[in-house]
């Protein structure tokens, strides 16, 4: 299949009632990488809140296991999209996350706008780096695919349009953005995780290329330095480039969901069962053992 093959045949799907197979496509084939890069900037954007970090900088999981803490939640994300949330394999990660949630007191605004994040950050980020923009019938398959999830996570007061469900993800973040010490110090966290992914000596470069992909918003939230606009200008450049490029590489044959490749916190594979703080193991694993509907298992050396 060609590369645009692909896009047209996604166009002829119905995103209400095809959204779990048009997302397992964007997730999967199209823009395995652009969306993982995405919803990073979503998990980062949502410690600009003094009220969400607070609670993490609490819980000291993105200061005692920063990647333990990333790649269980990047992978819960990667499941459900890879899986569907209509399936048992894909209920069983919701379920497991309702009752890793449930441990902690957070309101349904919050919980609203985390998950507007994983709608509108992906298509911001493919629509500036992507080797192509997302078209109408893609944004609303993921409207309705994460409107689904939230609905599964018991969430309530979802806005029930793409419309207006982004207009409060742009409300929330004008209202509750601010600086706060617990937002610097998770946000310290994780940009310190992201950075130990690369060599030492490249680290230095490397730290105002983190801060020139954050807006304003998020720096002055964070109390980091603004990057020179030279620098924001290079790096957004440097991934136009890639996403220009991308559309005369062939079509990905394939499927990359970020599950499947090797986790750091996981060298020889996981299961579902991996999942979760560390404290909180047992009892989400009694519970998976009485409610068991096949849970996914992602061993893999």
């Amino acid at each position: 299949m060609q590369r645009f093959e692909r896009f047209h045949a996604i166009q002829q799907l119905d995103p209400v009632n095809d959204h779990c197979e048009i997302c397992r496509q964007l997730a999967g084939y199209e823009f395995p990488w652009d969306i993982t890069r995405a919803l990073e900037i979503a998990l980062i954007r949502t410690f600009c809140v003094p009220r969400i970090a607070t609670l993490l900088d609490r819980t000291a999981e993105f200061h005692h296991r920063p990647q333990k803490r990333y790649d269980d939640t990047a992978l819960m994300v990667a499941l459900i999209l890879k899986w569907g949330h209509d399936t048992p394999r894909g209920q069983s990660v919701i379920q497991r996350m309702n009752r890793i949630h449930g441990h902690f007191p957070i309101t349904n605004a919050d919980y609203l706008y985390v998950l507007s994040t994983f709608i509108y950050e992906p298509i911001r980020w493919i629509n500036r780096f992507g080797w192509r923009p997302l078209s109408p019938v893609e944004k609303q398959a993921l409207f309705y695919f994460w409107l689904a999830v939230g609905q599964q996570m018991g969430i309530t007061t979802i806005p029930n349009t793409y419309d207006t469900f982004e207009q409060y993800n742009q409300s929330y973040e004008r209202e509750q953005f601010r600086y706060n010490a617990a937002n610097r110090r998770v946000g310290v966290s994780t940009l310190d995780l992201f950075l130990s992914w690369f060599p030492a000596r490249l680290r230095p470069l490397l730290e105002p290329c983190v801060y020139a992909i954050m807006d304003d918003a998020m720096l002055q939230a964070f109390g980091f330095p603004s990057p020179h606009p030279w620098q924001r200008h290079l790096v957004e450049q440097g991934l136009r480039s890639r996403g220009w490029l991308l559309r005369y590489v062939p079509a990905r044959q394939t499927p990359h969901f970020y599950s499947d490749k090797p986790q750091r916190s996981y060298p020889q594979g996981y299961t579902l069962t991996d999942l979760g703080p560390p404290k909180m193991l047992p009892e989400l694993n009694a519970a998976e053992q009485e409610n068991s509907v096949g849970s996914p298992s992602e061993k893999s050396g």
